[in-house]
């Protein structure tokens, strides 16, 4: 079993196996995530029940939660592709990291930006230094630096060592930003759902988040899969089968 797996993984490392696979599974994961987190919005507004202190206010952390779980989770797989292509010289792993970047720095900005919009009620501020906030923060600069780094630098395989060696370097930020509250006075709430523990919320509120949660993961690796699609025929313009294949689509 362990054989036939690493032989489907070396053969869909390959762009052009990659590709066509892609082109595949890129419709079923729309259908999940369409489907996914209109039902979670649904039970977000009109399911789950008043919090007893934070009134309706509270209902934004269904959307602000899974989004911080996606920034945070997206950094790490989009670290572990990185690693790939730096050890193994895994042209795929490169086109997969660059295609993550742009999906985990919009989920983290929307991470941020439905934080500001809880705390002005629960805070009364939008933005503090919180140790929390902060390593959010810098997550974000770290995104925009993979990015810029892959603009900057015309030669794929040099963007590709350069912005994978910071994606690698930021990974120490993801337990900073998962244990400030513990490590730190800060104004940031604990964790309502951790592994080590049981919830701190309703079924139903835990029920919601994690189908957002899914929703969201569904959506990345739709969008996550067309963006390396297309990084695919940037890269591999030059090969035969990538001519092939605009000369019958007439490009």
């Amino acid at each position: 079993m362990g054989f036939k797996n690493s032989i489907a993984w070396y053969y869909f490392s390959s762009p052009k196996n990659f590709y066509a696979l892609a082109g595949k599974l890129i419709p079923w994961f729309w259908v999940l995530a369409i489907g996914l987190i209109g039902v979670g919005l649904y039970m977000s507004f009109f399911v789950a029940p008043t919090d007893y202190k934070q009134g309706e206010s509270y209902r934004i952390i269904f959307i602000h939660v899974p989004a911080a779980w996606m920034s945070m989770f997206i950094y790490l797989v989009m670290a572990a592709y990185a690693i790939i292509g730096l050890a193994w010289k895994v042209r795929m792993a490169d086109m997969m990291a660059s295609a993550l970047a742009p999906t985990g720095a919009m989920f983290t900005f929307l991470a941020l930006w439905t934080g500001a919009f809880w705390g002005k009620p629960t805070w009364g501020t939008y933005w503090v230094w919180d140790a929390r906030l902060t390593s959010e923060l810098i997550l974000l600069f770290l995104y925009i630096g993979f990015i810029s780094l892959q603009s900057a630098i015309d030669d794929p395989r040099r963007a590709a060592k350069a912005s994978g060696l910071l994606a690698i370097v930021g990974v120490i930020n993801l337990p900073i930003i998962y244990f400030s509250v513990k490590w730190w006075n800060t104004l940031h709430q604990g964790a309502s759902v951790s592994p080590t523990m049981a919830p701190k919320m309703a079924s139903i509120m835990l029920t919601t988040m994690l189908i957002m949660a899914i929703g969201f993961w569904m959506y990345t690796i739709a969008v996550v899969l067309m963006r390396a699609r297309r990084i695919v025929l940037e890269r591999e313009r030059q090969t035969g089968w990538v001519r092939e294949l605009l000369l019958g689509e007439g490009k």
